[in-house]
């Protein structure tokens, strides 16, 4: 047995299921609150490869819910913080960062940049959102997007399912409506999502929005988390699988 930092890893999943963990190659874009901790938990899996992407520096209001918002790290880059983190976790990890916000070429010349395993959909605004799992659908690459986990607090409803079966999410519904307008359907890609109706009360439109942001949503600590280890496992789940 397997006798190094994946001792328990191995006894769980199996040496040779471990083997195509240690030399997948994840796609891991958007490292928020449901990224950051996504691809954590990845990387403590020995996934080989990882290609992490964000262009978001980390903001006070990050501590309440993001892996890799401190006091310490307020004002950094989040591509960079995390993988400072990733590599103290697993030095043998093969890491490209991104500090970038990717835009429709942008993306597109990524996603055929590498062989990538499997794809990590992190991204919290709908048309880079869009663009990659459309990216992803042209070309075969298995997905795993998560869809809204703010405004709501049930973490016993978090769910993973084929994109064009969730439901109760005003985000995963208007990303099937631009696929369809792009003549794709949604199946194929695994979407974490909550069957909880989102919070009324949670959501709000302040006078000073980032152009980029279309609202805020109150968000607790716990339930980011809970949607990236299920985007975690699921990721997890598609390479260990049989072809």
């Amino acid at each position: 047995m397997n006798t190094g930092w994946q001792c328990r890893t191995e006894l769980l999943l199996g040496e040779e299921a471990l083997h195509r963990v240690e030399r997948a190659h994840i796609l891991c874009v958007g490292l928020g609150g449901v990224g950051g901790i996504a691809t954590e938990l990845l990387a403590r899996t020995a996934v080989g490869e990882l290609t992490i992407v964000d262009g978001d520096i980390v903001e006070d209001s990050n501590r309440n819910r993001q892996i890799i918002a401190t006091t310490l790290t307020s004002g950094r880059s989040k591509a960079e913080a995390m993988a400072e983190r990733l590599l103290t976790i697993n030095p043998g990890l093969k890491l490209h960062v991104r500090n970038e916000f990717l835009k429709d070429e942008t993306l597109q010349f990524l996603l055929d940049s590498a062989r990538f395993d499997c794809v990590l959909d992190a991204i919290d605004t709908l048309a880079p959102k869009v663009h990659l799992i459309a990216g992803c659908l042209k070309r075969n690459l298995k997905i795993v997007s998560s869809m809204g986990s703010g405004a709501r607090r049930n973490p016993e409803c978090v769910r993973c399912v084929d994109l064009e079966k969730t439901f109760n999410c005003s985000l995963a519904k208007a990303v099937r409506q631009h696929l369809h307008r792009l003549g794709l359907k949604g199946t194929g890609c695994r979407a974490v999502f909550s069957t909880e109706p989102p919070i009324k009360t949670a959501v709000y439109d302040p006078e000073t929005m980032n152009s980029n942001k279309r609202s805020v949503l109150g968000t607790i600590s716990y339930m980011p988390t809970v949607f990236g280890c299920h985007c975690a496992a699921e990721v997890i789940r598609r390479i260990t699988e049989e072809a």
